[in-house]
């Protein structure tokens, strides 16, 4: 049975891959892993966990994401993005293990009105980007058997993300400004984790970067309207420009990526982001 070893196991992603892990209990054996029993920025560590568990597949759900903070803790920031990154790259070519990395829009610079494809060039305009696209040369360089996956405003019914901070706020507050002038796609994380299973599955060995996310794009202004529309709340949303909402980072314009290449080559159909957002409001609203 191969065995598939999920690095960064608490965050958002990696509890999506858990919550589906039993579905898969007679293809694979998952071992999940969080930063409290391996931290990816020492080597050492890195190399005895792969000993010891020889996974086939290793899949990279841990980050430093903190993107404003990351202005001020660059160093932090390379340590798990790049420096960690290149361990599990390392580790996993040494056993002959796929690795799969998960990455981000934020290595563009937002500054063209076209989707973004793979083989685009790549210009962050801030810490976390920079040191993400870091993370992916060394991936790339270091291991032959990468995927790199790149993803989009992540958000699901685990830990904080943008749609349970709005939710928060709406049953506090009855006017709220978000931000109208940035584009990009949401993305639901349980959707992000099939789509690494349905690569792990497939009889397709394609290496390299490939973009997904849910999709069209739209703003965060309206991706809040859509929250509150599903939650039933009756806040009043205002919209404001990004230089009526500063902030220590600075966010792409238009980070929107085209999502052809994974359809093409792993025929993986990504859903629209008002579907999938549906369904994460109705399970917090159970929660």
């Amino acid at each position: 049975m191969k065995k598939i070893a999920v690095i960064g196991s608490n965050g958002q992603l990696g509890n999506c891959i858990r919550k589906i892990a039993p579905d898969f209990e007679h293809q694979y054996e998952f071992v999940f892993t969080d930063s409290s029993i391996l931290d990816i920025t020492n080597e050492e560590q890195v190399n005895d966990f792969f000993y010891d568990n020889k996974p086939d597949y290793c899949i990279n759900a841990s980050a430093y994401t903190a993107v404003d903070l990351a202005e001020t803790e660059k160093d932090k920031a390379f340590a798990v993005n790049a420096d960690g990154v290149a361990h599990l790259a390392q580790a996993a070519a040494d056993h002959k293990a796929t690795f799969i990395h998960v990455s981000t829009d934020y290595v563009f610079d937002g500054s063209t009105n076209l989707p973004y494809a793979e083989d685009d060039f790549t210009n962050p305009i801030g810490v976390y980007g920079e040191s993400k696209r870091k993370g992916e040369e060394l991936a790339l360089e270091i291991n032959p058997q990468t995927i790199i996956l790149r993803t989009s405003w992540l958000y699901s019914e685990f830990n904080k993300n943008f749609v349970k901070t709005m939710l928060n706020l709406f049953s506090q507050k009855t006017e709220l400004g978000i931000v109208a002038d940035q584009f990009g796609q949401p993305t639901n994380a349980n959707d992000l984790a099939e789509a690494i299973m349905d690569i792990i599955k497939s009889p397709v060995k394609a290496y390299g970067i490939f973009h997904f996310s849910n999709y069209p794009e739209t703003t965060w202004f309206e991706f809040a309207k859509k929250i509150a529309e599903f939650s039933k709340s009756s806040i009043q949303l205002n919209p404001l420009t990004t230089e009526q909402y500063p902030t220590p980072a600075k966010r792409p314009v238009r980070s929107t990526m085209s999502l052809d290449k994974i359809e093409e080559v792993y025929k993986i159909e990504p859903k629209h982001w008002e579907n999938s957002l549906e369904e994460c409001v109705d399970i917090l609203s159970q929660q």
